[in-house]
């Protein structure tokens, strides 16, 4: 099975651990976490019931029986403390207004002595082939976009402080740079997300935005390209 991106904390597992993967999406790494060890309990958890649901079918189409699923907030994980050997969350603070409150319930529902395992993305550090006017136009206008929502498009350039700053020890990280993003598609989803922007609830045109969905427009009607994203990965103890 694919280590999907949880590929740097699979050597950490060990039989009889539970583990939580926060922010689980279909389960592409729930399932390669609940695999690395036997036996092992895995939760993975969600904020979107639809994602779950998907998460259930993939692990029954896989046959994958050591993990479990269920919506919940990351700040509010339905859990006691102290419950967890390992606390696994994929991309998720970049889209969590409150880093600070996601990170305190992770430590709260680790055991002292267990170990976080984030990996975070750093669009500031992404790397596009071809980069042209067009595409960096059209990002920084996404991006905008997205820190407008409460999100954070550059959350793993500030991971390492925001760990230590909510208690972890022991912090180190590494980056990597994966081949993980269709570059066509990045632009699809890039024009779609700054379209459905443009234009306020009270019909006002944001030009910003508007030149951005432009320059993405042309971006997604040109040649074929290569993108690989910016990954922190962070581990640190309790």
């Amino acid at each position: 099975m694919s280590e999907g991106h949880a590929g740097f904390v699979l050597p950490l597992l060990r039989p009889g651990m539970w583990v939580l993967d926060v922010g689980c999406g279909a389960a592409v790494n729930t399932l390669s976490i609940g695999t690395a060890a036997h036996p092992i309990h895995v939760l993975g958890f969600d904020r979107d019931a639809g994602s779950v649901v998907a998460a259930h079918r993939a692990a029954r189409h896989a046959a994958v029986r050591t993990v479990d699923f269920a919506v919940a907030l990351a700040r509010a994980l339905p859990l006691p403390s102290g419950c967890a050997d390992v606390v696994f969350a994929h991309g998720l603070l970049a889209d969590e207004p409150d880093q600070a409150a996601v990170l305190t319930e992770f430590s709260r529902v680790l055991r002292p002595g267990g170990t976080l395992a984030l990996s975070t993305p750093d669009w500031s550090r992404v790397r596009l082939r071809p980069h042209t006017a067009n595409v960096d136009a059209a990002l920084r206008g996404w991006q905008l976009l997205r820190r407008r929502a409460g999100a954070d498009p550059y959350a793993g350039r500030r991971v390492d402080d925001r760990v230590r700053r909510a208690g972890f020890r022991e912090v180190r990280s590494r980056t990597r740079h994966l081949a993980d993003y269709d570059y066509r598609q990045l632009a699809r989803d890039v024009e779609a997300e700054l379209a459905g922007a443009v234009r306020t609830d009270d019909g006002i045109v944001d030009q910003q935005l508007a030149s951005a969905a432009r320059s993405a427009w042309m971006w997604v009607r040109g040649g074929p390209g290569d993108v690989s994203r910016c990954w922190v990965e962070t581990l640190a103890v309790r």
